[in-house]
C-alpha cells in the first residue's frame, strides 16, 4: 500500500485544490487549546438506519465522515428527507477539514447539499462516489462552488496536522465503496463503512482483508463496525448468485416482458440484469429519475457497460415485442412517487401493466416499508402480472455483512474498543454481545446514541451522553427545519380526527353577536350526513358566547378558549374523536 500516495484531483472542478499538498490549510487561531483527546462524534446513524454522519475532533480540527439522508417514517406526513442536526458543526465550522465519504448510497451522501451549503469545504471520495455526488450538487446548483477529491482505494491523504485518511477497498452493494483507516495522534481508527465478504464481486475487486490484518498487526485503537446484519448467522451471499436467478427467469420467461425494480444504486445487479438482457436478445428501458441518473453516471465513468444498440428511450418502448424489452426501473420499497408505484397504480405516463408481464422485485423491503411494496405488488398481481420477490425466489442478496463476517473483520484488525455503528438500537447491542463472545471486555464496547461524544487517548476510552446537539431536521419542499415536531404534530392529529372551523362576528365596541356561529369541517364528519351533529354543536358554541355575554367577556383569548374547550368536550363524548377546532373571532365595526 502506498502510504503517503496523494489523491487524484487534477480533475476537479470548482475551487482550485492545492497540487502540492492534499493538507487543508486553516487559518491560524488563537490560543487554541490541546485536549490531547480524539473525540468522536456521531451526529446520526445510530438508533436508526440512515442519517449516517461521524465527526472526528481532535484539539483544533475535525473531520468528517459521510453526510446522509434518513427518509421519512409513516407518522411524518408531508415530510420528503430527513436530515442531521448540523448545528455543533456549523458552530465550529472553522475547524472542519473536509468531509470524507465510505460509498455513494444516499443514506451516507444524500445531505451533503443542505450541509455545503451552509458549510463549504472540500470533499474526498472514490471516483464513482464522487460522480454521484456531482450530479447531486448539480441539482442544487451548487456544483462550481464545491471542491471534490477523487482517491483511490489504497490511497492516503493527510488532512490537517492531526489526519491521515487511508482507503481501503471493500465490497458492497454499490461500487467503488471503501472502508477507512484514520490515523490520529492517539492511534488509529478503524471504519468499515457499509461492507460485506464477497470472494467472487461483480466488479473483480475483493476487500482487502490484507489490509485490515496489517492494522490489526500495528495495533488499532478504535473499531467502528456496521450492525445492518449483525443479528443474522453466517454468510451473506455472494452478489453474483443473484446472476443466476436472473439469467433462469429470463429463460423462462421468453414470450413475456420483463419489468425487474432495484435500487438504483445497485450499479452490480443493474449490469447483471443488462448482460441477462444482452444473452436473451433485449433492449433495455430504464424509468425513473433517480435510476436514469445513476445509469448515465455509472456509464460515464466505465462502471456500466451497456451495449449501445441494446439500450432504448422508453419513448421506443411501444415499438418492442414483448419478449425482446426489459425495463429496468425505481420503486423497490413502494415510494409512492417512484415509478413501479405509479405503474401498479395506472399512473405512469409511459407503461401500463400488462396481464403478461413478468415483474421482479429485485430488493428486500427495508424496514418499515413491508406496507408500502406489498401494497404495490398487491396492486400488480390484481392486473394480472407475474410478481416475483424475494420471499418468492432469491432474486436479492443484502450488500451488508452478517455475523460470521464481522467476527472476521474484529480478529483481523483486533480492537482495543469498539463502537457499534450503522444500525437500530437493537443492532448495536446485538454486536455488543458479539464482541464479548469473541473476548472483548464490555467496558471496551461502547453502545452509543447520536449526540454522545467518545474521547479516547492512547489507553482510554470515555463516554459522554448527550454532549453536543442532534437530531433530525426535516425537508419539505423547499424548506429545510421549518417543519418541526410541532407542526408534525398538528399534521398527525389533522390526518386521524379532521378540522373543524367555528366562524363568529362581534361588535367591535359592545361585544354583541353579529353573525355565527358557522361551523366548517374537513376530514371530521360528512356535513350532510351529520346535520344534526352540527346544529348541536353550534348550539353548544351559542351557549358559550351566552356565557361570555351575560359576564360581560369580550376578551377574544378568552371567548377562543372556551369555545374550543365546550366544543372538544361535546364531540369527543358524541362521537369518541377530537378534531383539530380552530376557532375565528372577527370585529365588526
Amino acid at each position: 500500500m502506498a502510504e503517503n500516495k496523494k489523491p487524484e484531483s487534477k480533475k476537479v472542478e470548482g475551487r482550485k485544490p492545492d497540487r502540492k499538498s492534499t493538507e487543508r490549510k486553516t487559518p491560524a487561531r488563537r490560543n487554541p487549546r490541546p485536549t490531547s483527546k480524539l473525540k468522536v462524534i456521531p451526529l446520526g446513524g445510530l438508533h436508526e438506519v440512515g442519517k449516517n454522519i461521524t465527526a472526528f475532533e481532535y484539539e483544533d480540527e475535525i473531520l468528517i465522515v459521510d453526510c446522509g439522508v434518513a427518509f421519512p417514517e409513516d407518522d411524518m406526513l408531508g415530510i420528503d428527507l430527513v436530515i442531521p442536526d448540523f448545528s455543533y458543526l456549523v458552530k465550529n465550522k472553522d475547524k472542519i477539514l473536509g468531509v470524507v465519504i465510505t460509498h455513494g448510497h444516499e443514506d451516507h451522501i444524500g445531505s451533503l447539499p443542505y450541509f455545503l451549503k451552509e458549510i463549504n469545504v472540500p470533499i474526498y471520495g472514490t471516483k464513482l462516489t464522487i460522480g454521484l455526488i456531482e450530479t447531486k450538487l448539480k441539482e442544487h446548483n451548487i456544483l462550481s462552488s464545491v471542491e471534490r477529491h477523487n482517491v483511490n482505494a489504497g490511497e492516503t491523504i493527510k488532512l490537517g496536522k492531526n489526519f491521515k485518511v487511508e482507503f481501503i477497498r471493500s465490497t458492497h452493494s454499490i461500487a467503488d465503496s471503501v472502508a477507512l483507516a484514520i490515523t490520529t495522534p492517539v492511534g488509529v481508527v478503524v471504519h468499515t463503512g457499509d461492507f460485506k465478504i464477497d470472494f467472487t464481486p461483480i466488479q473483480g475487486n475483493m476487500i482487502d482483508l490484507q489490509r485490515f490484518a496489517e492494522l490489526g498487526k500495528k495495533g488499532v485503537l478504535l473499531l467502528m463496525c456496521e450492525s445492518t446484519n449483525v443479528e443474522r448467522p453466517g454468510y451473506t451471499m455472494s452478489e453474483r448468485s443473484v446472476g443466476g436467478i436472473i439469467d433462469k427467469i429470463f429463460d423462462d420467461s421468453s414470450d413475456q416482458r420483463i419489468m425487474v425494480a432495484t435500487f438504483s444504486s445497485n450499479i452490480d445487479r443493474i449490469q447483471q440484469i443488462v448482460n441477462s438482457a444482452v444473452s436473451h436478445k433485449r433492449k433495455v428501458a430504464f424509468i425513473g429519475r433517480s435510476m436514469t441518473n445513476v445509469v448515465k453516471t455509472a456509464s460515464e465513468l466505465g462502471y456500466l457497460d451497456i451495449p449501445k444498440n441494446t439500450l432504448i428511450d422508453v419513448q421506443e418502448t411501444r415499438n418492442c415485442a414483448d419478449g425482446e424489452l426489459v425495463i429496468i426501473t425505481t420503486g423497490s420499497q413502494g415510494e409512492t412517487m417512484a415509478a413501479l408505484s405509479r405503474i401498479a397504480l395506472g399512473e405512469h405516463r409511459q407503461i401500463e401493466v400488462k396481464p403478461t408481464d413478468k415483474i421482479v422485485i429485485s430488493a428486500s423491503p427495508i424496514p418499515g416499508n413491508e406496507k408500502s411494496i406489498y401494497k404495490v405488488i398487491n396492486e400488480l398481481i390484481k392486473k394480472g402480472a407475474d410478481v416475483i420477490y424475494d420471499g418468492l425466489m432469491d432474486v436479492h442478496v443484502s450488500g451488508h455483512a452478517r455475523q460470521e463476517e464481522i467476527k472476521i473483520m474484529h480478529s483481523l484488525t483486533k480492537p482495543k474498543y469498539l463502537m457499534p455503528i450503522h444500525g437500530e438500537y437493537k443492532m448495536l447491542r446485538y454486536h455488543k454481545n458479539l464482541a464479548c463472545e469473541l473476548g472483548m471486555d464490555k467496558n471496551n464496547v461502547f453502545v452509543m446514541a447520536n449526540g454522545d461524544v467518545l474521547e479516547l487517548t492512547k489507553n482510554s476510552a470515555k463516554h459522554n451522553v448527550n454532549a453536543v446537539p442532534s437530531g433530525q431536521i426535516f425537508v419539505d419542499g423547499l424548506g429545510v427545519g421549518d417543519v418541526g415536531n410541532i407542526v408534525l404534530r398538528d399534521r398527525r392529529h389533522l390526518s386521524q380526527d379532521g378540522l373543524m372551523i367555528v366562524v363568529v362576528a362581534m361588535d367591535k365596541y359592545s361585544g354583541e353577536i353579529l353573525s355565527g356561529p358557522d361551523i366548517i369541517s374537513r376530514g371530521f364528519v360528512y356535513v350532510r350526513e351529520s346535520e344534526e351533529l352540527m346544529e348541536d354543536a353550534r348550539a353548544v358554541v351559542n351557549e358559550a358566547l351566552d356565557k361570555c355575554e351575560r359576564k360581560n367577556i369580550n376578551e377574544w383569548a378568552y371567548i377562543k378558549t372556551l369555545i374550543k374547550d365546550t366544543l372538544r368536550d361535546y364531540l369527543w363524548q358524541k362521537t369518541k374523536r377530537s378534531p383539530m377546532i380552530l376557532p375565528i373571532v372577527m370585529d365588526i365595526e
